[in-house]
Parts: C-alpha cells; sequence; structure tokens
C-alpha cells in the first residue's frame, strides 16, 4: 500500500479521530456506570473529583504535578474564574494540592480514589472489550508507539505553546496495568494530542476559543479542520500505512 496514494498520516488523523473518540468514549462512560459514579459519591461527588478524573493519567504518578500552563490548555474552552473557582473547591474537599506558581498534586486522599478508579476501569473494560484481547494488545502496543513518537516530536518543538498533551502524558503504568485501561489511558492521552492541534489550527487563522466555538460550518470551519489533521498527523508517521489501515479496523471493532 503506498502512503502517498493510500492512508497518508494526515488522512488517517481525519479518519482516526472519531474512531478513536468512539472508543474512549464508551470505556469512560462503562466507567462511570459501572461504579465510577458510586465511587466519586463517596468522595464528595463531582466537585471533589472531577479534575482527578480529568488529569488521573498524570496525578496517579507518585510526585505527579499538573502545572498552571497545562492546566489552562487543557481548560481552554472553559470559563478561566470557572476553572480557578473548581479547582478551589477540590482542594477544599481534600483532594488536591497545592504547589507553587498555580501547580497542583493529589493528596493522599486523592491517590486513594485514583487507585481506586483505575480498579473500576479495569474491571470495566475487561466485561466492555471482552473476546478482543488480541485486537486491545495489539492497540495497547500501536498507541505506546504513537504516545512516544508524539512526545519525542513535542518536546523536540522549541516553538511550541503550552501542551495540554504534555499535562496528561506519558500516561501513569505501574507494572501490573490490566491492558484494558493501558488502552484506555493511551486513548485519552493522544487526544489531546489532536487537541493541541485544533487549538494551533484555530490560533493561527486568527480565531480564539469562544470564536471557533461559534464558527458555523463552512469554508472556514473546514480549512481548519484540514489544517488540525495536518498537525494531528505527526505521530502517525511511525506507522506503515497498513498499520494504520489495522488500527482502525481494530477501534471500529471493539464493541461500545
Amino acid at each position: 500500500m503506498s502512503d502517498a496514494v493510500e492512508l497518508a498520516p494526515h488522512r488517517f488523523a481525519g479518519l482516526v479521530s472519531p474512531a478513536i473518540d468512539r472508543a474512549f468514549v464508551a470505556g469512560v462512560l462503562a466507567g462511570r456506570d459501572g461504579g465510577g459514579a458510586e465511587l466519586s459519591q463517596r468522595y464528595g461527588g463531582p466537585t471533589a473529583t472531577a479534575f482527578l478524573v480529568e488529569f488521573r493519567t498524570r496525578l496517579a504518578a507518585p510526585g505527579g504535578i499538573v502545572d498552571a500552563a497545562g492546566f489552562a490548555a487543557v481548560c481552554r474552552y472553559r470559563n478561566p474564574a470557572d476553572s480557578r473557582r473548581a479547582l478551589d473547591k477540590h482542594v477544599a474537599h481534600g483532594m488536591l494540592h497545592r504547589r507553587g506558581n498555580g501547580a497542583f498534586s493529589a493528596t493522599e486522599r486523592g491517590t486513594a480514589f485514583l487507585g481506586e478508579l483505575f480498579q473500576v476501569h479495569a474491571e470495566v473494560t475487561e466485561e466492555l472489550w471482552a473476546g478482543h484481547d488480541d485486537r486491545v494488545l495489539r492497540l495497547v502496543e500501536a498507541f505506546g508507539l504513537l504516545l512516544e513518537y508524539a512526545l519525542v516530536a513535542v518536546e523536540s518543538d522549541e516553538t511550541a505553546e503550552a501542551s495540554a498533551f504534555c499535562a496528561l502524558a506519558p500516561p501513569y503504568e505501574p507494572d501490573g496495568t490490566p491492558p484494558g485501561v493501558l488502552l484506555l489511558n493511551r486513548l485519552g492521552a493522544l487526544r489531546y494530542h489532536r487537541a493541541d492541534a485544533h487549538a494551533a489550527a484555530w490560533s493561527a487563522a486568527g480565531h480564539t476559543a469562544q470564536s471557533v466555538d461559534d464558527l458555523s460550518d463552512g469554508p472556514e470551519r473546514m480549512a481548519i479542520e484540514l489544517e488540525t489533521d495536518r498537525r494531528a498527523a505527526t505521530p502517525y508517521a511511525a506507522l506503515t500505512a497498513s498499520e494504520r489501515l489495522s488500527v482502525l479496523a481494530d477501534l471500529a471493532a471493539l464493541p461500545g
């Protein structure tokens, strides 16, 4: 298969994005309905746990810290004052600990919550993707390679701005992490790579987070999406065109 004619990285970036979203959202919703919502309530509800869930791949790691720039990048489409107030509530609940310069980390209680959350995700992904063990393992390997490639590219780009991707990646993966959790978190981390690509695309087009959200369908939005695909394509060069097609097929075959 010819990369130039068939499934070049920039074409693949546009095709694989909704497949990644579908598999990731299915896993997250299964976690919520399979014990995650009840777990959250035991720790104070979403006002105490939402950011722990969102930043889990960084905060669960020993010494894991989210800096102010990473927090702002992840929350770029939200009102900054609202985000800061939400963070204050997590601190008040004893789930997050403030560090210097706007950074934060999980408290002992927050870490305990994350340990239980990872267990919930292990159980629900095992059930959700039962019978697809080989497919999950192939995807775990492929997305591990993609994350490594993306991280090297981002870290070597001296002109890169604050990155939501680097706030979440690499995901924390202690020994013995089940394949379903590995896949869920690797999918989630790579989604932020595309989110950064999208932000760079609309920023280059002269938009803000608010104005691009208000932009109607049409040539301008299409141009931004195509530029997003181009910017998001970098990690997919780590795969051959045949491997890209296999990844797309495996994602499409996952239940959820």
